[in-house]
């Protein structure tokens, strides 16, 4: 209760058997906000779906995007296996809620799902605000896909790197990938304002967490904001 300040006045968790992916969607009344919040990887599912790094043409229920526009097809596998189910509970809670605005999070495997959510619900939802931010995503999608994000969410969309977490640029560029701005690299820690670098909005900033070679899945991946992946909060 302390960690979250206080319970969302309304929850649902959802998941899929076939591909593990499990979150929940929640209602803020404080920030007049719906919530969809996505879990990282934790199974040997997650890592066959982490595995799939083919980039594919994104299609998704109600979404169109330019013309080149490729995802990583595990993740994109991963969103339309719940897509629907979050679309239709979202759609309910805005005719109840019309002026709320959605927000979108997760991490690791999570954040990068939550970077299509936002897509998806964002163009499902043409009137509705969406925000989306993640925390230690790897790359979601190719140049294309990271330009119309973007375009789409400005500085909607971003990103927390702690450190030299390794998940990041562990899909590496030479793949076709492309990482969205705007990045907020927490480079020393304990992280602070004056340790955080807000990075390049176009995304791929050199000078960013992009300047370090992958170290894989490390420590730093593990804990953000002093907080340890993993520990539970309101639900």
């Amino acid at each position: 209760m302390d960690a979250c300040g206080h319970r969302p006045e309304t929850g649902t968790e959802f998941s899929n058997p076939l591909t593990d992916v499990q979150g929940f969607v929640a209602r803020d009344d404080n920030r007049k906000e719906i919530v969809v919040a996505l879990r990282g990887s934790a199974s040997v599912t997650d890592m066959i779906i982490n595995s799939q790094l083919v980039l594919v043409p994104l299609e998704s229920p109600g979404v169109r995007v330019p013309s080149g526009t490729r995802v990583h097809s595990g993740f994109l596998l991963a969103w339309d296996s719940i897509a629907a189910e979050i679309i239709l509970t979202i759609g309910k809670e805005l005719v109840i809620y019309p002026e709320y605005s959605i927000a979108t999070t997760g991490h690791s495997l999570g954040g990068s799902l939550a970077l299509l959510a936002a897509v998806s619900l964002q163009q499902n939802f043409k009137t509705t605000s969406v925000r989306t931010y993640s925390y230690g995503a790897p790359r979601t999608g190719n140049k294309v896909f990271s330009d119309y994000v973007n375009a789409t969410f400005a500085e909607d969309a971003s990103r927390v790197v702690h450190g030299n977490d390794g998940v990041p640029t562990i899909i590496p560029r030479q793949l076709g990938y492309h990482h969205h701005g705007v990045e907020y690299w927490q480079y020393e820690s304990p992280s602070s304002e004056e340790t955080t670098m807000k990075c390049d909005p176009v995304g791929e900033d050199p000078e960013g967490s992009a300047s370090i070679p992958s170290q894989g899945i490390n420590v730093a991946h593990t804990t953000y904001f002093g907080i340890l992946v993993g520990t539970p909060f309101c639900f």
